[in-house]
């Protein structure tokens, strides 16, 4: 197991920490009031976005794709601004929020890959990897589960993730940089329930 995996009590507590953090402000409470305390690895600046789904439908997800902060932190911004900030969405209200579950998406650090673009299909798995291509200032970033959805091989990924980050499809092979990460989900089985781990 990867050291920048989540363990099972971690990714439970990320889910808590989100939940607590948005019944905090519905509370008029200061965001970060009475938070559980938390390991070393919530210390680390990583990627993770806050998902609030009600009766199974989506009513917010806000993350940080890029490891910028440290993980409490962009748990905290997240949760804040998947509740109340989600332009797509009327913000939360306080009735509604016991009828709302709360997902967690972790991400580890992202891992260059590295060698001759002709292995970057042995290093990289459909499902599990999500990537990131990076040249100058452009920037780009593709979840797992997205290959997976669209049916994606390890080439069609490479180049839609150059595609994201506003580069020609093929600049994977031309000098941009290629990032491999990984995604955990813990989500709650129902509103302040149980968190378990994986997708629904």
């Amino acid at each position: 197991m990867s050291k920048n995996i989540l363990h099972k009590s971690e990714g439970v507590l990320a889910v808590k920490i989100a939940r607590k953090v948005i019944e905090n402000v519905l509370d008029g409470k200061d965001p970060e009031d009475d938070l559980p305390s938390v390991p070393v690895i919530f210390s680390e600046k990583r990627g993770a976005f806050v998902t609030l789904e009600k009766e199974g439908v989506l009513r917010g997800c806000i993350g940080y794709p890029y490891p910028v902060l440290p993980l409490k932190e962009v748990l905290v911004k997240s949760a804040i601004a998947a509740a109340f900030e989600d332009p797509r969405f009327f913000p939360i209200e306080k009735e509604d929020f016991s009828k709302i579950t709360v997902e967690v998406t972790t991400l580890t650090l992202p891992e260059e890959v590295t060698g001759a673009f002709t292995t970057y299909s042995n290093q990289i798995q459909i499902g599990k990897h999500g990537l990131m291509a990076e040249y100058g200032e452009n920037r780009g970033l593709l979840l797992p589960q997205v290959a997976t959805e669209q049916g994606w091989d390890v080439i069609e990924f490479l180049c839609q993730t150059c595609i994201k980050a506003e580069m020609t499809p093929m600049m994977w092979k031309y000098g941009a940089k290629i990032y491999k990460f990984e995604g955990q989900i813990y989500h709650e089985t129902e509103p302040g329930g149980a968190i378990v781990e994986g997708e629904e």
